[in-house]
């Protein structure tokens, strides 16, 4: 069990865009502060980090990683995420996960598109933030510009913690914002930036900024007190430089996350308890235990791995313990100490630390340990399908297990047979989310596959009112069957409120209706003097529905209908359900030929952001992809979505 106190833990995720130098900077931090003695390179291969053959390979990372170190009295647990967006998952869980959100930036290459995205996931989940500005010592650096971009897209609270002195080659190291001196080369004037950054931490104590209106500057003591409530706030946004290639910065990096992170006892988090009430969770080892899997892993030796994050009270090994949608208690596997790939058991974590639990199938990410539930993840929808077979016939089970296996890691990919198509179409963030994982079922799973373009699903419909009927008459030696139907169609509202639409101004002979929601199909019984008798009514619902999967003029699925049905004959002798079925299917056939039909292709809702320059590029092409237009804002900065 761990010997440190809720207060002296610091959880932290490294995000920000792609090759700003997370894994790097992770490794190095490492090696700084002794948790790791062997060298550890991205380009080697050595990553702490980066450690599976697809990481290896294409030199990024695509999961999350999960280490920790100690500094300065402090036990931190570090979160290395990718970087590009397709893989913003990983980032979602791991943001539940921590109290501060390290967000990197290319000095050379600026802020990057992911930037923006990860910076607003941490904000909406109320981090405290720190900007980390990586490669110093990479040439063409302005940096007085990068501030500049910072602050005007993310707001003057982004504030220099320390300053570069020199960049590129020349880079030397930092120098101190709060306690300013004249450094030759220092890129902005220490003295300016100390004014800003004490100007913004004392308001947020009103007898300190008093003291200071009067020419009273805030002690040390009382300086560190306010950087954390401005941090937590989201008053300050420190900003600090480094170079993890060169190790200038590194100590003072390590100094700025012990007194600018956030400790799990300086975050609020809420959960719903026993009585469905929203309350708060306090880090106490001795409280209640609250834990939630942030996320999951599927190791090919250890097998399943769930990472936990543990808010409240003490998890032990092998114990019995209660988990959200279950009615019984489970055993939890044994406990593990994260360092990237290695797991070193441990007896039992308490609130504010972070685990993983192995072979244990019950546990899924999201899944709350304990009595109380933490609100659930929230993850994009994966847009980017693609259909997928086996290249090896007989191979369809397993293909089957590996993608469930992917599926139960990565909560942005999903799996999906079509009823219409006949095709398993997997879905993800984008083509190289999916080549990614094509390649982790080779690897891994040792599944070959085939894929292709989806069909597209499309849907039937109709745009305005017909009626007709159907006469289903057959003889053919011994018992005939007769069946006549007669109904009238219209289009049904996507927003229909059944009970307020079914009434006696639209049908004034109605009896009953019945709404299906799958195909937004309404059907109306307004049978008047027995024309069509009510055993026989059944019979004749089930061919429209037969129908509405079949499709009508092109077989693709029926949605957005309503049918009346006003009117029918039966034969004492020779009707039959069958005989009514096969009647209500085709005059919903014929009439639907008469409404009016047409085909609904799918439609998806983009968000695009992009600079002011590049604004009528976009439109242009959006235009020549049949998009429209709804709108367009400022984001902040030359960016317009």
């Amino acid at each position: 069990m761990s010997n440190y106190s809720v207060h002296d833990i610091r959880n932290i995720a490294l995000v920000g865009h792609g090759s700003s130098g997370k894994t790097t900077l992770i490794d190095k931090l490492l090696n700084f502060t002794g948790a790791v003695t062997r060298p550890a390179s991205v380009d080697d291969g050595t990553s702490v980090c980066d450690f599976d053959e697809e990481e290896k390979h294409h030199k990024h990372s695509l999961e999350a990683a999960l280490v920790h170190f100690d500094y300065g009295g402090k036990h931190f647990n570090a979160i290395d995420t990718p970087g590009y967006p397709d893989f913003i998952g990983q980032v979602i869980g791991s943001l539940r996960a921590v109290e501060t959100a390290l967000i990197c930036i290319n000095a050379h290459t600026g802020i990057g598109v992911n930037t923006r995205r990860v910076f607003q996931e941490a904000g909406d989940a109320g981090l405290g933030r720190i900007i980390v500005i990586t490669k110093m010592d990479s040439d063409n650096i302005d940096f007085p510009k990068l501030v500049s971009n910072i602050q005007e897209l993310w707001g003057k609270s982004c504030i220099p913690i320390n300053i570069p002195i020199g960049a590129g080659h020349d880079f030397k190291g930092v120098v101190d914002t709060l306690h300013p001196t004249d450094v030759p080369g220092a890129l902005l004037k220490p003295t300016e930036v100390s004014q800003s950054l004490i100007e913004t931490i004392v308001e947020t104590d009103e007898e300190v900024l008093a003291r200071y209106f009067e020419g009273q500057q805030p002690t040390d003591a009382e300086a560190q007190r306010l950087i954390i409530d401005s941090v937590s706030h989201g008053n300050l946004i420190p900003i600090v430089c480094v170079s993890a290639k060169s190790g200038g910065g590194m100590k003072e990096l390590l100094d700025v996350l012990v007194s600018c992170s956030l400790a799990p006892d300086e975050l609020l988090h809420k959960a719903i308890n026993e009585n469905g009430e929203e309350v708060e969770v306090k880090p106490d080892a001795a409280g209640p235990l609250v834990a939630q899997v942030y996320r999951t892993r599927i190791d090919p030796f250890v097998q399943k791995l769930s990472f936990i994050r543990i808010y409240s009270g003490t998890l032990k090994k092998d114990e019995s313990v209660h988990i959200s949608g279950s009615k019984k208690n489970i055993k939890i596997g044994p406990l593990d100490k994260i360092q990237g790939s290695e797991a070193k058991p441990t007896d039992a974590a308490s609130a504010g630390d972070l685990v993983a639990i192995a072979k244990t199938e019950d546990l899924h990410t999201g899944t709350t340990i304990g009595n109380w539930t933490m609100p659930p993840l929230k993850f994009p929808r994966p847009m980017v399908g693609l259909a997928v077979t086996p290249k090896t016939r007989g191979d369809e089970a397993k293909l089957s297990g590996a993608l469930h296996k992917i599926v139960e890691e990565d909560s942005t990919f999903h799996i999906d047979r079509d009823s219409q198509t006949k095709e398993l179409v997997m879905t993800g963030m984008s083509e190289l989310h999916l080549q990614m994982l094509r390649e982790r079922l080779k690897r891994r799973d040792k599944v070959d596959v085939d894929v292709k373009e989806p069909k597209i699903p499309y849907r039937e419909t109709v745009q305005q009112k017909a009626e007709g009927s159907y006469r289903h008459k057959k003889q053919s030696g011994g018992r005939g069957q007769f069946g006549e139907v007669h109904i009238r169609m219209f289009p049904v509202p996507k927003d229909v409120k059944p009970e307020e639409y079914c009434n006696k101004e639209h049908f004034p002979h109605m009896r009953e209706f019945r709404h299906d929601p799958k195909h937004n199909f309404l059907w109306v019984d307004s049978i008047v003097g027995g024309s069509i008798p009510n055993n026989f009514l059944p019979a004749v619902e089930k061919g429209f529905m037969e129908r509405l999967d079949r499709g009508v003029i092109a077989g693709y699925q029926v949605q957005n209908v309503g049918v009346e049905v006003h009117f029918g004959k039966y034969h004492d002798v020779d009707s039959s359900e069958a005989a009514f079925k096969t009647a209500g299917s085709m005059a919903f056939r014929n009439v639907f030929q008469e409404a009016k039909p047409s085909l609904l292709e799918p439609i998806v809702t983009l968000h695009v952001t992009v600079p002011s320059n590049k604004v009528g590029d976009v439109n242009s092409d959006m235009s020549g992809r049949r998009g429209r237009v709804l709108g367009m804002e400022s984001a902040g900065g030359d960016l317009k979505p």
